[in-house]
């Protein structure tokens, strides 16, 4: 059974928390304590119906607002297809919560209010899920008891909505009529809204095809460790374990390890339930070379003509996190890619992006929290890595503020040197 990973998006109050507590609830994925809990909440709270939003709202100061803060993490599974959902905060200041709750999704819900239409907000969500690569989005017109189920005001806001994306790169994009709070065409197809002959929210979600979006052609194995065990009976052994990145890998393929560019064959891969003929990705394995190289952390294993940019020139689009400082040219960073960590230095701000005109501001000496932009960085060691379009793993990396150790920005690379 695969997984599907989900992220939500939308303005504040659209209902992303109660969209999602709706598919917990009517898929039985919630405990009977869960239920008596929110229930209880939503009486002291003067409320006349199950606060369902209360299901993934779990900080304190989220349920005393009635706002989610952080990215709330959920699970459940269907006969069909298991499900990991990130409910991402709505507000401007939690933008930076969005990119990481969306870094690694498969799909990504963007939800609006039927009374309010397409806003500032859920532009700004289209458009970093569309950075971000996410291959999937659905456009929930969330509150349609709250317009009378009106076919008139959906097409609108659809009609909208797919303007805007057209200016980005959305590959699969679908729109689902629905109302969180009554269930309609959430799990259940609605009986108010005859005129929508689509899928149900679930229903798409239990079939949305995502296999297809993972890299099979290009082989990349980021090794995060060497196995050596000290034994006796184990002195010839030497395995280097990490996640398939892309591509397949197969006993017996001759293959390329980075930087050093010596080439061998693979003599085995090992999985946790024992030795495979091949691992693709997410597998985790270790995989045993026929000749004894020089690997360690960091290092890439991949094909040997096909193999990612080796480079310490960087062009990337930048999310920055952190509220105390800004990413200002000439400032230093440590970076952290794939398996591999290094240090780099800012050398310089192409542009910031305004999200809601797509506007480049040229003009720009600072990236501020939550702005985006294009920077260069040079790196004091080369990065084995592919353009952010090509690959999220071996594309995306992460700075790091080495006097506080906070993460201070997300990137995404387009071009290597």
């Amino acid at each position: 059974m695969d997984i599907l990973r989900i992220s939500t998006a939308g303005s504040v109050d659209d209902g992303k928390s109660t969209l999602i507590g709706r598919l917990l609830f009517d898929t039985k994925a919630t405990f009977d304590d869960q239920i008596d809990s929110v229930e209880r909440v939503s009486r002291d709270r003067g409320e006349d119906h199950v606060n369902l939003a209360l299901l993934t709202d779990g900080l304190r100061a989220e349920r005393e607002q009635g706002i989610t803060i952080d990215v709330a993490y959920r699970y459940f599974a269907t006969p069909r297809r298991k499900f990991v959902i990130a409910d991402t905060p709505g507000h401007v200041q939690y933008t930076r919560n969005m990119v990481t709750g969306s870094s690694t999704a498969d799909l990504t819900v963007v939800i609006v209010d039927a009374r309010h239409g397409v806003v500032e907000q859920s532009r700004r969500h289209a458009f970093l899920a569309s950075l971000l690569q996410v291959p999937h989005m659905v456009l929930c017109v969330n509150k349609m008891d709250l317009v009378d189920y009106s076919k008139e005001v959906f097409l609108g806001i659809r009609d909208e909505f797919l303007s805007f994306a057209s200016k980005l790169r959305v590959p699969d994009l679908t729109v689902i009529p629905v109302s969180a709070l009554h269930g309609d065409n959430v799990v259940e197809r609605s009986e108010n809204m005859p005129w929508y002959e689509g899928q149900t929210l679930l229903h798409h979600l239990e079939n949305v095809l995502v296999v297809s979006d993972r890299n099979l052609r290009d082989v990349r194995l980021p090794v995060q460790c060497v196995i050596r065990p000290q034994s006796d009976d184990w002195h010839d052994y030497r395995g280097y374990a990490g996640q398939v990145a892309g591509g397949v890998l197969r006993t017996g393929d001759e293959v390329m390890v980075l930087p050093s560019g010596f080439c061998t064959r693979i003599a085995a891969i090992e999985s946790g339930d024992g030795e495979v003929a091949e691992a693709y990705p997410p597998m985790s394995v270790t995989v045993r070379l026929e000749d004894q190289l020089d690997v360690s952390r960091g290092d890439m294993i991949c094909r040997v003509h096909n193999a990612p940019e080796v480079a310490q020139d960087i062009d990337a689009m930048v999310c920055w996190m952190d509220a105390g400082a800004a990413l200002r040219v000439g400032a230093k960073y440590g970076i952290k890619h794939t398996t591999r960590s290094a240090r780099t230095i800012v050398k310089e701000l192409q542009y910031r992006l305004d999200v809601n005109t797509l506007h480049r501001d040229e003009t720009a000496s600072q990236l501020e929290l939550n702005d985006i932009g294009r920077v260069r960085f040079r790196t004091t060691v080369p990065l084995m890595c592919d353009e952010y379009a090509r690959n999220r793993t071996t594309g995306g990396f992460i700075l790091i503020d080495e006097a506080t150790h906070r993460t201070v920005a997300a990137g995404m690379i387009g071009a290597a040197s």
